[in-house]
C-alpha cells in the first residue's frame, strides 16, 4: 500500500516537470519602485521619461477626490481623538463610559421634533407614497445623529476657543484648471471681478438645481465681488436636458438677465422642460415669444451647447454640477461654507 502510495506521487511530479517544461513561459513587465531621480519625474525605462503632469494629465479630479477621502478619514480620527482626551479631562467624566458622558453632558437635550423631519421630506422630495412608518424612523434617526454630531462639535468648539488646534496633516490641494471664458456665455456680477466662478449644469439634474440655490445664496453674499459663468454639459440621460439648454441661450440673446429668469423657471419647473412648457415659460418672463420659437430650432445655438460640452469634457467635468473658482474645482453641490471658504482664500490674494 505504501508503495503504490510513493508510485503515485513519484507519477505527479514526473508530470507536473515535465508539462511545466514543456509550457510557454509569459514574460510582464518589471517594476522597479525607487525615488525619482529627478524633480517632476513618475517613471522612466531607456529613453522613455514618464512626468508627474503626464501622469496626472485627465485624472486631476479622480486624484484630489481619493486625496480628499484619505485627508477626511484622518481629520475624522484627529478629532475624535481630541473629544476622547477632552472627555476624559473632565472632572465629571468619573467612572463613565465615553458614550454615557456624551449622552448625559452634550447631546442629552437633543429631540427631534415632526415639523424637522416633515422638513427633511419637503426638502428632500421623497414622494410621499415612498414614506410609511419604517422610514420616517430611519430619517428621525439620520436627523437625531446629525444634531448630536453638532451638539459634540459645539461643546469641542468651546473647549478650543482659546487655542486653535495646529493641524499638522496636508490638506489636499484642489487641482486648477485652464478654464475657457470667451465672453459668450452667460454670467451674473462685475465683468471685471477678482474671482470667477464657472458652472457646468443640466437644467433637467435634480442636484444641479441645489447648485443654482446656492449660487443664489454667493450671488446674495458677495454680489459684484464675483462673477458667475454659466455653461451647459447636457447629460446623456436626461432627454429634455439639451432643448433646456438651448432655451437658456435663447433667453441669452435677449441678455443676461433674461436668462436667470429663464434659468430660474426652469430650475423651479424640471417637470416641465418639453418644448411647450418652455414656450409657455419664455412667455412668463416677458421674451419675445415669436423669436423665441424660431431660436429653439436655431442649429448654431445647439452648437453653441455642445461646444460647452466638449469644453467640459477636456477639463475633466464628468457629473454636474461641477464648478471652478478661479480654475480650482468643486464636484457638486457642496455646502456655501466650501464656496466661501475658496472664494475668500482668493478675494484676500
Amino acid at each position: 500500500m505504501t508503495s503504490l502510495i510513493v508510485k503515485s506521487i513519484f507519477l505527479v511530479t514526473v508530470l507536473t516537470v515535465v508539462t511545466s517544461g514543456c509550457s510557454k513561459t509569459e514574460s510582464k513587465p518589471s517594476y522597479l519602485f525607487k525615488a525619482a531621480p529627478k524633480e517632476g519625474l513618475a517613471a522612466k525605462v531607456g529613453d522613455i521619461k514618464i512626468t508627474n503632469q503626464e501622469l496626472e494629465k485627465g485624472i486631476q479630479s479622480d486624484i484630489y477626490e481619493a486625496e480628499s477621502k484619505l485627508f477626511e478619514l484622518k481629520f475624522n480620527k484627529l478629532k475624535s481623538l481630541l473629544l476622547e482626551k477632552f472627555i476624559n479631562q473632565d472632572p465629571r467624566k468619573k467612572d463613565l463610559s465615553n458614550d454615557e458622558f456624551l449622552e448625559k453632558f452634550i447631546t442629552s437635550n437633543v429631540k427631534i421634533t415632526d415639523s424637522q423631519i416633515e422638513k427633511f421630506i419637503k426638502d428632500q422630495n421623497i414622494p410621499k407614497e415612498h414614506l410609511n412608518p419604517q422610514v420616517k424612523e430611519k430619517i428621525k434617526n439620520y436627523l437625531t445623529m446629525q444634531e448630536k454630531k453638532g451638539s459634540v462639535d459645539k461643546w469641542l468648539g468651546e473647549k478650543l476657543k482659546k487655542s486653535a488646534v495646529e493641524v499638522y496633516i496636508p490638506k489636499p490641494q484642489r487641482p486648477v484648471f485652464d478654464v475657457k471664458v470667451d465672453g459668450t456665455s452667460p454670467y451674473f456680477g462685475s465683468e471685471n471681478a477678482k474671482v470667477t466662478i464657472v458652472e457646468y449644469s443640466d437644467f433637467q439634474c435634480p442636484f444641479c438645481a441645489k447648485g443654482a440655490d446656492i449660487l443664489k445664496q454667493l450671488k446674495t453674499k458677495y454680489g459684484k465681488k464675483i462673477k458667475i459663468v454659466f455653461k451647459n454639459f447636457t447629460l446623456p440621460f436626461h432627454n429634455q436636458a439639451e432643448k433646456a439648454a438651448v432655451a437658456g441661450l435663447c433667453a441669452h440673446k435677449e441678455g443676461n438677465d433674461s436668462f436667470w429668469k429663464m434659468h430660474d423657471k426652469m430650475f423651479a419647473q424640471q417637470d416641465q422642460l418639453s418644448s411647450e412648457g418652455l414656450k409657455t415659460m419664455a412667455k412668463n418672463i416677458g421674451l419675445n415669444e415669436q423669436a423665441f420659437e424660431k431660436c429653439l430650432e436655431d442649429e448654431e445655438i445647439l452648437k453653441k451647447v455642445k461646444k460647452d460640452m466638449q469644453e467640459g469634457k477636456e477639463i475633466g467635468v464628468k457629473s454636474t454640477p461641477t464648478f471652478y473658482v478661479n480654475g480650482r474645482l468643486i464636484n457638486g453641490a457642496q455646502s456655501i461654507d466650501v464656496f466661501s471658504e475658496l472664494i475668500d482664500e482668493q478675494l484676500a490674494l
